[in-house]
């Protein structure tokens, strides 16, 4: 499939350069409601207040296992409320949320990982899983505290109040104010990435028209505009799991195909020695496919059941990791050395349409999540001092509007994107899925937490550390060989 190899190339070129450029394609926060009738995240909305004073967490210490599924027997709902409650999520809706998050466009580089990182790539696939639903439940168990009677009580609802709640010492806002600049930075840069992705998918499906890349995502744009008007995070569920349907039938696909492959399949086709670089590159398109922890406090506190919450992200986080094996295993084992960067590069050319369009649609309906989550954060920070426009609808179509013309602007204008996107991600990525997860959990758990739990939460910091620190010097050296710099 010639034109989707031209879709992905200069993204793909980037990956090799830099090997974290993953880190910034699937971090989802929290998607906030802004109308008086529906679900307020801010800390100052009525139903975040509602949970935490009425309702327990998951009871225990987290685990580090995939498959323990837990439920707070004496979880208590919140108190009525009838019209935010009716727009509360099921944890089938809340699943297909972070399925959206963990099967993003560029699992089709898996297969490509695994001809760079052999046997060893196998393990990463379930390691990283095994990592990143980790951080997500040690990440939700900062949202809870004892009380005298030794039960966890939900204190905080974002990202935004563990920071504060871990740098209330050096200044009260401080960290949330970072957390918060993170957040936006990265979810921005998602949505610039997918109408990027969408513009390069429209010119080479019709290439028969003498229409520009950047018309092309003009004519993308003009499709999302009613991402203006989505208030609740039951929409949002909603088309996520369409584009999760989209997703399994690209996959299927792919599967099908290799399937009718199998007498070409042999397992002398993975390597056994590695180059660093390119091991590297794997690392960054396994690990941080599986991402979603900035979404994650304000998804649970949107459950009908939050107790479920703990059983969900095991499920979807174990289903991925089947599926992402399969996947990346049986297409290597038919292609091997010929394993191309996106693999439905690989595909006869009658199967052409169909891909095409499928990761046309689903780029699109990948969109109003993080869309969606990071003009409620800007807008919750508006209006957090001025609870009369906090639910001004008036307000919420202005910053929404205005976000959705940024994200067409910096599409059409900015330069080497994907470079810039990789050098952000490395800092901004690893940082919000492995650093501060497991440093907030240290410090305000560290005397009720085992040896081994501190040993885990110091691991996985380390591991964050280390892949921030070699994806930006792999990013730095590919923009200034991009500038003539070297």
């Amino acid at each position: 499939m010639a034109h989707l190899k031209q879709t992905f190339s200069s993204l793909f070129k980037c990956f090799r350069e830099t090997p974290s450029l993953f880190l910034g394609l699937m971090r989802w926060d929290s998607c906030l409601d802004t109308d008086e009738e529906h679900v307020n995240f801010a800390k100052s909305d009525e139903l975040n207040r509602a949970h935490s004073e009425n309702r327990e967490g998951p009871d225990g210490p987290l685990k580090f296992e995939l498959d323990i599924c837990h439920q707070d027997p004496e979880y208590k709902s919140p108190a009525p409320l009838p019209h935010a409650q009716a727009k509360l999520i099921t944890s089938w809706e809340a699943g297909w949320n972070v399925t959206n998050a963990i099967q993003g466009i560029f699992v089709l580089g898996l297969p490509y990982a695994l001809l760079h990182s052999g046997y060893s790539g196998l393990l990463l696939i379930v390691l990283a899983a095994a990592l990143c639903c980790y951080t997500g439940k040690i990440l939700i168990a900062c949202l809870y505290e004892e009380n005298e009677d030794g039960q966890l009580i939900r204190v905080r609802d974002t990202y935004e109040d563990i920071a504060n709640a871990c740098c209330k010492k050096l200044s009260p806002s401080v960290g949330g104010v970072v957390v918060n600049v993170t957040q936006v930075v990265e979810l921005i840069m998602t949505c610039i990435l997918y109408l990027v992705a969408s513009g390069n998918l429209l010119s080479h499906s019709f290439p028969y028209v003498s229409v520009t890349e950047k018309t092309w995502s003009v004519i993308a744009f003009v499709t999302l505009l009613p991402c203006i008007f989505i208030r609740t995070l039951k929409i949002v569920s909603k088309l996520s799991q369409l584009c999760s349907l989209v997703h399994f039938v690209i996959i299927f696909v792919v599967i099908t195909y290799c399937l009718t492959q199998m007498d070409q399949w042999s397992w002398a086709k993975f390597r056994m020695s590695l180059e660093f670089e390119d091991f590297l590159v794997s690392v960054g398109v396994i690990i941080f496919s599986y991402t979603s922890q900035i979404f994650l406090p304000t998804l649970e506190g949107n459950m009908k059941n939050p107790g479920e919450f703990r059983c969900m992200l095991n499920w979807t986080h174990f289903l991925a990791c089947i599926l992402k094996t399969t996947f990346a295993l049986t297409a290597f084992l038919t292609w091997g050395e010929k394993t191309k960067e996106v693999i439905t590069d690989n595909l006869p050319s009658f199967l052409e349409t169909l891909v095409n369009l499928c990761l046309l649609t689903k780029a699109l309906l990948s969109y109003p999540l993080p869309f969606f989550a990071a003009t409620e954060i800007v807008y919750s920070c508006i209006s957090k001092d001025n609870h009369s426009n906090y639910r001004s609808p008036l307000l919420a179509l202005t910053v929404r509007g205005s976000f959705l013309l940024l994200t067409l602007l910096m599409a059409m204008f900015t330069p080497h994107f994907a470079l810039l996107m990789g050098l952000s991600g490395s800092v901004t990525g690893a940082a919000m899925t492995f650093l501060l997860p497991s440093l907030f959990h240290l410090k305000l758990k560290w005397k009720k937490l085992s040896f081994l739990e501190k040993c885990a939460d110091i691991s996985v910091f380390i591991l964050g550390f280390l892949c921030s620190l070699a994806g930006i010097v792999c990013s730095i050296k590919g923009l200034l060989e991009v500038f003539g710099g070297v």
